[in-house]
């Protein structure tokens, strides 16, 4: 088995403060993320833990509801908060600035057409939801960055969450033409008025342009915050099963290819040894004889990268006590 293991990940990187977890759905994701938080605040460093999942996950997990009330205090254990963003109102506002931007960006290029039809087409795209959740976690690490000293970000399914990571690039690079089409106009305005020396003077009194050029700002700290492996690490979760394996497998090329780090890959639900032996039935034996598979294939597709294995239980992960015996299996525990 790999000795690269999720404690000594955390001592190579005495300055890590960004943790980021993804992976096929039902693989563990919100259970483990909530591990490295409660581990590090175990440690005595304050950390917090966000959920940008849509479902109420922290909620069930900590049976506390948290669901849209802010930054709430973790009952049960020291150094601990939980936030759980209801996306739909910061879509919602997203829509509203994103409105406003098209709109006077067509009045002030002065073409007249009427921004209802680009605004929908803006609205409707798939890629809106996610652009407005990377909004929320940019926020979340600018704005709370210096007041704790971990963040876990428990993410959505594996695919939204490279999106919503790589998506730093694509935005920046909107962003980018935006404003230089926003100058372009501003130019062309005083040109035809015959007022050139005035074009710098116009640009920096324009609100729109100085709304695009904060938000060009603030994605170029999310970036450089998301590139540094020093600071950020995004930890894959799987199970042994080859769908799962397949998935981190893919998806940790894309994260590679958006020059954000990975910080390890999580095997959850292994059947230990013991419980398969002491089983009455044939059910756990050819199941964990099934799975040895399985982990000779992690160890060959991922072996140099697998950080932490963690057991299969009798009943569902929940509370503090329950994620405290996770994070200490994630910890120790030796599938062999």
């Amino acid at each position: 088995m790999s000795d690269f293991k999720f404690k000594d990940f955390v001592e190579r990187h005495p300055n890590i403060k960004f943790f980021f977890t993804g992976g096929k759905g039902g693989v563990g994701k919100t259970v483990s993320a909530a591990a490295i938080a409660q581990y590090f605040a175990s440690q005595g460093r304050k950390a917090l833990l966000a959920s940008l999942n849509p479902i109420h996950s922290l909620s069930t997990l900590y049976g506390q509801d948290m669901w849209g009330k802010g930054i709430q205090k973790i009952e049960g254990i020291d150094n601990l908060w939980g936030v759980e963003v209801d996306i739909k109102e910061k879509i919602s506002t997203y829509r509203d600035q994103l409105s406003e931007r098209i709109t006077s960006f067509l009045k002030w290029a002065d073409i007249p057409v009427d921004p209802s039809a680009f605004i929908d087409i803006a609205v409707t795209n798939p890629a809106f939801e996610e652009s407005a959740q990377f909004d929320t976690m940019t926020d979340i690490m600018l704005e709370h960055g210096d007041s704790y000293d971990v963040i876990v970000f428990d993410c959505a399914a594996v695919a939204n969450a490279i999106r919503l990571l790589g998506l730093s690039k694509i935005y920046d690079l909107w962003l980018s033409r935006m404003i230089e089409s926003r100058k372009e106009a501003l130019s062309l305005r005083v040109q035809l008025s015959f007022r050139r020396d005035r074009v710098m003077e116009e640009v920096k009194r324009d609100p729109m342009l100085a709304d695009l050029l904060r938000q060009h700002e603030k994605n170029r700290k999310a970036k450089e915050i998301l590139s540094d492996a020093e600071r950020t690490a995004f930890v894959f979760v799987t199970i042994p099963l080859a769908l799962p394996i397949a998935v981190v497998q893919r998806f940790i090329s894309m994260v590679r290819a958006f020059d954000i780090p990975v910080g390890g890959v999580f095997v959850n639900r292994v059947i230990p040894q013991e419980a398969a032996e002491s089983d009455s039935t044939d059910y756990m034996k050819n199941s964990y004889l099934q799975q040895s598979r399985y982990l000779d294939m992690i160890q060959e597709k991922l072996g140099d990268l697998v950080s932490a294995y963690v057991p299969l239980y009798p009943t569902e992960v929940a509370g503090v006590d329950g994620i405290a015996k996770f994070c200490d299996d994630m910890l120790n525990f030796n599938p062999e």
